[in-house]
């Protein structure tokens, strides 16, 4: 008996040692010092939580505690925060409701607690409906005390952190809502240290081998990389000290995730990321009124010693980010060649920089513009809940698009600043100013000039919007909108219209039956949808009821038929009911009827007869690449690239139909893929590239095309092959010519 005596007693001293270091982290901080409601708190959840364990094995407790270091130390947040941390899983994983909360610790730390309960569970269940009004009650509550998502920002922290215990498929479902959800907010919040540790960890569980290879060419380089910094870094140094400016100056490399994006977004190896790093000078002014010309004299310092790029200039000092990010970006020419990225912040803007939100509460003063911004932000998420979209996806991508949107600045007739964000179209700006406006738009003037209302407006543009009674709302329009408020208002309005063309097609369609002896079933239906290739009925009747299709002699014929193949129906079905994410099967596929297990690993063969496995057509992933499986109604598995838009999706809402999945190396299949090349045109490089291709026995040629064009050329290759490392051998073995500059795969 006293084994288990000792490993308790080390526990709880395990337990005290993090509750200690969490008191310790509140007491550096700013805020007042209300350290016995924390202690009554930790001592309430450490009891509440008492013999649970996390997957891990480690004792429960542990987390709420963790969770409130993040709250504290990296967020900033006070003593109502801490202990909402410490309280978050009782009301949920325990016998005591937010009422016993409200009792011992107030209405404040209940109203919080009650908010984390609502959203618990990630902010996606199993059904879509049910996701989308999960992430509805994050965005309310999220809008009535902006503390519930920071809290719910430092949980997700915590999982991220500790994901290594999940089993794989699992995962992909918490790193894929983390990167699809979770990294946006962050950024939109401000909070930058955590958005890009979101995204790396997100990103080193669905790329594994990606993220070392990155990361070890990081370090690979890291002693030229300093070099060169302290060669540029030297004369700007000596300089500002010449000023007797306190400040300090440092190169910060760019996180792992976002170099892979970079890769990826332009197909270029890690060698050809010339930006790796960014410069960063933080001074201490004298007074927080000089902060801005404080700013300007630095910059004056660089750019007298080194050579400016004029396109790349970003004064958010005088006009914030959205999320609060204040900053003098310049772009200079270093010594070695390559464009440098210096920025200027002071202590202040650094700090909530990094820290987001959170850190204005330290420097407040009054109200600040920075929240008014919030508000605004905080608002617009308000209206977007008043019209929800019915399908949850398509509502959290409208979310989505208010999250990461870059900002441009524009002016009313009268001089008024309006912010919207890139891309946004004169339509968005009608919608900014008034729903009606939006409505009733026929164009508008931009800078005097008569535009339509598709035209894309840039900074500083001066916007006019004409606006006509007769007019009213077209569905080409929904093309035209970028924002998330101009959306929802505007599809909320089409489906108003579309009810009544709808209700018409049905009453054309039961008519149609009714005059020709055929029976109202879903039967008819099925047979209709498949043969016009429609998802859904109320899309069909839309479309008879537009006169778009006419039920005629042939539909007579239709009706009379015996039932369509049962596959006709599953290739219509799109995941979520989205059809923004269609999946077809492969021909000749059978469909697995056992049940397969989402916990295991499931073994992707194929032995030239039968395959346990189809390819998804949006991706087309082949042996060698990160995939996952995504298990369909039949409990067949379509195999996705993790990487994939469809993918990140599918993981955010469908995650309990994921499995982790393995290519079997006895796989005999031929896939395709395709490799762009890039080079110098000259005579007899296509008979060198050819030579290669046909010496190389693993890999099939399809298709050769070349593009040449002022001394270049451009050369697509369509191939067969047996895995990713043909295609990478075969991408060494053509850059080996010397006028190919680059040979990359593609995405078919």
């Amino acid at each position: 008996m006293s084994e288990p005596s000792n490993i308790e007693k080390a526990e709880n001293e395990m337990i005290e040692r993090e509750f200690q270091a969490l008191l310790t982290d509140y007491l550096k901080s700013n805020h007042r010092k209300k350290t016995d409601i924390i202690e009554r708190a930790f001592r309430f959840a450490n009891e509440a939580h008492k013999g649970i364990r996390r997957r891990s094995g480690e004792p429960y407790i542990l987390h709420p505690i963790a969770v409130a270091r993040i709250a504290c130390k990296e967020i900033g947040l006070g003593s109502t925060s801490i202990c909402s941390a410490l309280l978050h899983d009782v009301v949920e994983d325990t016998e005591y409701t937010v009422e016993d909360i409200e009792n011992l610790f107030g209405r404040k730390i209940a109203q919080i607690v009650a908010g984390l309960t609502k959203i618990s569970g990630g902010i996606f269940g199993d059904q879509a409906s049910a996701q989308a009004e999960n992430f509805r009650k994050l965005l309310l509550t999220m809008s009535e005390d902006i503390r519930v998502i920071l809290i719910k920002m430092a949980d997700r922290l915590h999982n991220m952190r500790t994901l290594g215990s999940m089993l794989p498929s699992k995962q992909y479902k918490i790193a894929g809502e983390t990167l699809y959800i979770y990294a946006p907010l962050a950024h939109r919040l401000g909070l930058f240290a955590i958005k890009t540790e979101l995204e790396d960890l997100s990103f080193k569980y669905e790329h594994p081998d990606a993220y070392n290879e990155i990361s070890q060419k990081i370090a690979e380089t890291e002693a030229n990389r300093q070099a060169i910094y302290k060669d540029f870094a030297a004369p700007i140094v000596k300089k500002l000290k010449e000023t007797g400016l306190k400040f300090e100056m440092k190169a910060r490399v760019k996180s792992v995730y976002s170099i892979w994006n970079k890769m990826q977004s332009k197909n270029i190896p890690f060698e050809e990321v010339y930006d790796l790093y960014a410069v960063r000078i933080i001074f201490d002014p004298d007074k927080d009124e000089d902060e801005k010309k404080e700013c300007w004299n630095i910059y004056s310092i660089i750019t007298d010693i080194y050579k400016l790029h004029p396109e790349r200039i970003r004064d958010w000092v005088s006009r914030p980010k959205a999320n609060g990010y204040r900053a003098l970006h310049v772009t200079v020419m270093g010594p070695d060649g390559n464009w440098i990225e210096v920025q200027i912040r002071s202590r202040k803007m650094d700090d909530i920089a990094e820290r987001g939100f959170a850190a204005h509460w330290k420097y407040k003063v009054g109200e600040s513009d920075e929240e008014s911004e919030l508000d605004i932000w905080l608002k617009t998420i308000k209206e977007i809940l008043e019209n929800p979209e019915p399908n949850a996806l398509d509502f959290l991508d409208t979310i989505k698009l208010n999250l990461f949107a870059s900002e441009i600045f524009v002016f009313t007739p009268k001089g008024e600043l309006k912010t919207l964000p890139k891309d946004a179209t004169a339509l968005d700006f009608a919608f900014t100013l008034h729903s009606d406006m939006g409505y009733h738009c026929i164009a508008a003037k931009v800078n005097h000039k008569l535009v339509p209302i598709s035209q894309k407006l840039q900074s500083g543009d001066q916007v006019e919007i004409l606006t006509s009674r007769s007019q009213s709302p077209k569905p080409e329009w929904v093309q035209f909108v970028t924002t998330a408020k101009a959306k929802t208002r505007l599809q909320a309005a089409l489906r108003k219209d579309r009810k009544a063309i709808i209700a018409k097609g049905e009453e054309i369609f039961k008519n149609f039956l009714k005059e020709n002896n055929f029976a109202e079933s879903l039967q008819n239906i099925d047979k209709l949808l498949n043969h016009y290739r429609i998802d859904k009925k109320d899309e069909l009747f839309y479309r008879l009821g537009e006169n778009e299709i006419s039920l005629n002699e042939n539909t007579k014929k239709l009706l009379k038929e015996k039932n369509q193949n049962v596959f006709m129906k599953y290739l219509r079905i799109p995941f979520g009911g989205n059809n923004k994410t269609p999946q077809t099967i492969e021909k000749g596929d059978t469909c697995p009827t056992e049940k397969i297990d989402r916990k295991a690993t499931y073994l992707l063969k194929d032995d030239g007869n039968h395959k346990n496995y189809s390819l998804a057509t949006c991706c087309h992933p082949i042996p060698g690449d990160d995939v996952l499986g995504y298990v369909n109604e039949n409990e067949q598995v379509i195999v996705h690239k993790r990487s994939c838009p469809v993918a990140m999706r599918l993981k955010s809402s469908f995650g309990s139909r994921l499995v982790s999945t393995q290519w079997d190396n006895n796989i005999i299949e031929s896939f395709p893929a395709t490799i762009q090349i890039k080079g110098i045109d000259h005579v007899g490089v296509l008979n060198q590239i050819t030579q290669i291709i046909s010496t190389d026995l693993a890999v099939n040629i399809r298709n050769l095309s070349i593009d040449a064009k002022d001394g270049l050329f451009t050369g697509t290759l369509s191939v067969l092959v047996h895995d990713a490392k043909d295609v990478e051998r075969l991408c060494n073995d053509i850059k080996k010519v010397k006028e190919v500059k680059s040979a990359i795969r593609i995405d078919n």
